[in-house]
């Protein structure tokens, strides 16, 4: 009977010796880890262990940070809580785990050979890691990385880019919690504005029906847009330029150029013609004294002579095939 027992420890020895290991199923790890903390806290042996085993069933969203302040990493800190938001988001859709993407983060502090062997050199990076096998297995294991040029970007960009990459899955959507502060500030701040309009309201009407500003407003308005403001702010002239001796030029030569100083002159002549024709036509005939009406015609007559005068001038210079002038800017 010793024999028997012996030669039963001996298969119970080798049967140990030679059983297979259960195979280690990746996914079900991190969709366990990331079901109660999204996204999943990495280090290498952890990346290594994500990215780097046998072929992959599984899709990996996977984010390289620097979060210490030691490397003043802005735009690291502005993406951060967007990448919480779409991971939490993403995990909450989907507990069962259907789209099999597993959302992870390592910080440089974590993952220096892991910064070191992708050969990266500033962050925050964001790489997709496409699954290799499976109905969902893409024809290239190569990972796809995240465009920051413009920008962090919001989750729900960075939800839309995931979403392209991952045909025929669920893609939960983007759930932000409500700012509750946000709502409030603006309901007091509304609430503030109607009770100021409602008690400044009696004052505030004369104004808005005072005919007289409504016509200052419009006439300051038709004189900036017609000396060509808008045409400055379009083309960014420059203010003034030197004539090539030594000195400045306030006008450029030819329609389709201008100076900044040149549209302030032009709107401060439209400005007096205006108003001495808005005195002609409304001051003047007021006027009780005829003597002093027929000066003060004959005042306002000369300005708008003399100033238009001068405008001709420089409608000449602008072109100078114009043949009409007056005195005395010929």
């Amino acid at each position: 009977m010793r024999w028997a027992s012996l030669l039963a420890s001996s298969l119970l020895c080798g049967t140990g010796v030679f059983a297979k290991k259960a195979p280690v199923d990746t996914f079900a790890t991190f969709q366990a880890k990331q079901l109660s903390s999204a996204p999943v806290k990495i280090e290498d042996r952890g990346f290594q262990s994500l990215v780097a085993g046998s072929p992959r069933d599984y899709s990996s969203l996977i984010l390289l940070t620097a979060m210490d302040p030691r490397y003043g990493c802005q735009l690291c800190r502005e993406f951060q809580p967007e990448f919480d938001l779409l991971a939490r988001s993403w995990t909450k859709g989907d507990k069962a785990g259907e789209s099999r993407v597993i959302f992870a983060t390592i910080d440089f502090t974590d993952g220096r050979e892991t910064f070191q062997s992708l050969g990266l050199q500033t962050a925050p990076v964001l790489l997709f890691y496409p699954a290799t096998a499976g109905p969902h297995a893409s024809a290239s294991p190569d990972y796809i990385r995240y465009d920051f040029s413009n920008g962090p970007g919001p989750a729900e960009m960075v939800h839309h880019w995931l979403a392209r990459h991952l045909p025929g899955r669920p893609h939960p959507p983007v759930n932000r919690p409500i700012n509750w502060f946000a709502w409030v500030t603006g309901i007091t701040m509304l609430l503030g504005s109607i009770t100021a309009l409602f008690v400044a309201w009696p004052y505030v009407l004369p104004i808005i029906q005072n005919r007289n500003i409504w016509a200052a407003i419009s006439l300051i308005s038709i004189l900036l847009f017609t000396s060509g403001h808008m045409f400055n702010h379009i083309r960014r002239v420059p203010y003034v330029t030197g004539d090539g001796r030594g000195g400045v030029s306030y006008f450029a030569g030819g329609f389709q150029n201008q100076l900044g100083m040149e549209s302030q002159i032009i709107g401060a002549l439209y400005g007096i013609l205006s108003f001495a024709a808005i005195s002609l036509a409304v001051k003047v005939p007021r006027i009780v004294d005829k003597k002093t009406q027929q000066v003060v015609a004959l005042l306002w007559g000369f300005v708008i002579f003399f100033v238009y005068s001068f405008l001709l001038r420089i409608f000449r210079f602008k072109n100078g095939g114009y043949p009409l002038a007056l005195p005395p800017f010929m």
